[in-house]
């Protein structure tokens, strides 16, 4: 590739929703754009967040000109903390993006070794070769912008996560005419999100939820529980007039709720009238009728406080019957099982459940464009090519396909996967190469020292249990001398299943009488035969396969 080829690439966040990442390069000058983290499935056991991979980053470290936050959700700074202790850049963000990022960076303790650097959508970078500016887009947090990259190739759109929102609760209105200019001068390649490309018609306005919101609450005869993402400022918001209107105090539960509206009530982005917060533990103390509690946990988060609200297990408030439970955010694709226990268990507790999106209770509208917002966002562009993003493979088709019906050429299109390359050289975009890329699992503090060997680990010790067999073995004699001694965790109830423990302490005995007989002796030798002549056993007991640990102690 000569010096002036751009080439495009994601780390994270093309067949997937979440960890958010993308790249783009144009000759020794790189640009990052968000830095997502993604929660983990129940397959991860153990695992607390999952972030891309960086390592093409981290041995180009030298050529990143900086990180470009476009927005402030969780999929798009959620590993802005891992990454800037590998890789220390500037941190491009809008006023509330950055003021998110700062309590990461805080929690994290790197706040005072990072260059933060507040942008608008009338901000212009010049970052070595290429040139950013931003236009406003409308979506469920404050603060969201596109991003226009002139390249030596040419332009560059990333769209940021969009919906067309012509009546936006903030008054924060979408750039349209910029979008429409940038697609007079030419734009070479457009990414555009396309979490719901498979939904038709345009995405309702955030403004219809607030009305059903205080509808829910002047019904509501005892307490009001409600619960949604803790970015969606809009919504708070909503529900702090509804309060406001019916005469409640408002209780926030959950740390991120607690954070993020101290944020935004300190930079100026949401309203609440003096005196009607008050603490979790006050809720006992008022007429029920006079109370609101929102939380996290719309995700069904097994330990978030709508959760731990749904087991009565949690330390400051409880539901009672006859309590309004209102789920005001729709569950992401694969937290469907979590959020629909969550329901069952209010159910159980006598709770007045309200759930579902859209037109079912009106509590909630998605921050994501449908197939006519994204049809229109390619209409104002008119990409030469196009690159889906933000979405499982199936939305990334669909998007395509739209893409096609909007004027965008056959084969213009790329479906990449992550660390995919599409390089553009003289007008002309190719996809032939790839970096590396995947995911870094987060563990505590452990930052990527958990891998595929420790996760199937975890999965025989979760499905199986475990077999620990202890024995003394002196190697003057060769024989052992005290032991063996099993012991079970997971696998079977050791006091209901003492002739199966001493057929394998049998076993054990006559494995290493074979290998005296053999005048043969080495210590994990030993043990792989030890584990090999029990597994046997187990397996033609139990048809399971414990994980078999046998220490020896040597004399």
């Amino acid at each position: 590739m000569n010096e002036g080829a751009v080439s495009i690439f994601a780390l994270g966040g093309v067949n997937e929703i979440g960890k958010n990442m993308y790249v783009l390069q144009s000759g020794d000058d790189i640009i990052v754009i968000d830095c997502g983290g993604k929660f983990p499935d129940e397959s991860l056991m153990g695992i607390d967040l999952i972030i891309p991979d960086i390592s093409y980053l981290e041995e180009n470290r030298s050529k990143i000109k900086g990180l470009i936050i476009t927005h402030g959700h969780e999929d798009h700074i959620g590993g802005i903390g891992y990454f800037l202790k590998r890789v220390n850049v500037p941190v491009y963000g809008t006023r509330f993006t950055l003021g998110l990022i700062e309590l990461k960076l805080t929690e994290h303790g790197i706040l005072a070794d990072t260059e933060l650097i507040q942008i608008d959508s009338d901000t212009v970078l010049e970052l070595g070769s290429i040139r950013a500016s931003f236009f406003k887009v409308n979506h469920s947090i404050p603060d969201c912008l596109g991003i226009a990259f002139q390249t030596p190739e040419g332009l560059v759109v990333h769209t940021g996560d969009f919906k067309f929102d012509l009546t936006p609760m903030n008054e924060q209105y979408a750039d349209i005419h910029k979008m429409a200019e940038l697609g007079t001068s030419g734009v070479l390649a457009l990414l555009s999100e396309s979490t719901n490309a498979e939904r038709t018609g345009f995405s309702p306005s955030e403004r219809i939820v607030g009305d059903h919101i205080l509808e829910a609450f002047v019904k509501a005869e005892r307490k009001v529980i409600i619960s949604t993402f803790a970015s969606n400022v809009n919504r708070v918001q909503q529900v702090a007039d509804a309060c406001f209107k019916t005469g409640r105090k408002l209780a926030l539960l959950g740390r991120s709720m607690i954070n993020v509206v101290g944020v935004a009530m300190e930079r100026g982005y949401l309203t609440i009238p003096e005196g009607m917060l008050i603490q979790g533990s006050d809720t006992d103390s008022l007429p029920p009728e006079k109370v609101c509690i929102l939380c996290t946990g719309s995700q069904g988060e097994p330990m978030a406080a709508l959760a731990r609200l749904s087991r009565n297990n949690f330390r400051d408030a409880e539901v009672l019957p006859g309590d309004t439970v209102i789920l005001a955010a729709g569950p992401i694709p694969g937290n469907e099982r979590g959020v629909t226990k969550i329901i069952d268990n209010l159910y159980m507790l006598g709770a007045n459940v309200i759930y579902g999106s859209g037109s079912s209770t009106g509590m909630h509208v998605s921050g994501h464009g449908y197939q006519e917002d994204l049809k229109l966002m390619l209409t104002l562009m008119k990409p030469k090519y196009f690159i889906p993003i933000h979405g499982e493979y199936r939305m990334l088709h669909h998007h395509r396909l739209l893409a096609e019906s909007a004027g965008v050429e056959e084969g213009h299109t790329f479906i990449v996967k992550n660390g995919d390359v599409v390089d553009i050289e003289n007008g002309t975009a190719r996809q032939t190469r790839e970096v590396p890329s995947g995911n870094t699992l987060i563990d505590g503090m452990g930052v990527g020292d958990v891998g595929e060997v420790v996760l199937r680990d975890r999965k025989q010790l979760s499905e199986d249990g475990m077999l620990v067999i202890v024995f003394t073995f002196s190697k003057k004699e060769r024989k052992i001398v005290s032991g063996p001694d099993t012991i079970s965790r997971g696998f079977v109830y050791t006091r209901e299943s003492d002739d199966l423990l001493r057929k394998v302490n049998s076993i054990v005995k006559s494995t290493v009488n074979d290998l005296r007989q053999e005048n043969y002796y080495q210590r994990n030798s030993t043990k792989q035969k030890i584990k090999r002549a029990v597994g046997q056993y187990l397996f033609s007991e139990t048809k399971r396969k414990p994980m078999i640990l046998p220490i020896i102690i040597e004399i």
